[in-house]
């Protein structure tokens, strides 16, 4: 387990991990995962309204794991002027409220932020490779969760990227 403390999810990462059932990399990586309830209802409940199955997934997972929501009750001045959605401004406003920390945010504008704020982020992809690094997933399954992914319509992370991790992490 990573001994950064704490580690504060947006949606991103958990649709994916949940899409390709591997929930327990949080867990394993990082003790315990904090997720905004502003989250936990874009990806949860709209999820399971909605008929996803990655939704049911996250939800159990969270039930199991006695992973609840957290609000966020205050948004730190940085924060109310920035052009992010609710999700990954909840999602910095709790991780500075929490010391920093780690951030897992897919998506490149709350990335940027999170960089000037100085919280450090990482995204689907780089969960994976620190699985990878860790040993809890080998080559060939970093290689067909990246090939999955590159394949998946309801996944929104570019495949150029994708082939680029690949290369530089297993030198292919």
């Amino acid at each position: 387990m990573t001994s950064v403390e704490p580690v504060v999810s947006n949606a991103g990462p958990l649709m994916v991990l949940a899409k390709l059932n591997l929930l327990h990399l949080l867990k394993e990586l990082y003790g315990r995962v904090r997720i905004p309830r502003s989250v936990y209802e874009e990806v949860v409940i709209e999820g399971l309204r909605q008929g996803y199955e990655d939704a049911r997934t996250l939800k159990l997972f969270m039930d199991q794991m006695n992973w609840m929501p957290e609000e966020v009750t205050a948004t730190p001045r940085e924060l109310q002027t920035v052009h992010l959605d609710r999700g990954e401004r909840d999602t910095l406003a709790l991780a500075i409220s929490l010391g920093k920390g780690l951030v897992l945010m897919d998506e490149t504008a709350g990335r940027e932020v999170a960089r000037f704020l100085d919280v450090t982020v990482r995204g689907s992809l780089g969960v994976l490779v620190e699985a990878y690094r860790k040993y809890l997933i080998s080559a060939d399954q970093l290689r067909l969760y990246c090939a999955e992914l590159g394949r998946r319509n309801d996944v929104w992370i570019n495949r150029t990227l994708v082939e680029r991790l690949l290369q530089e992490v297993l030198g292919e």
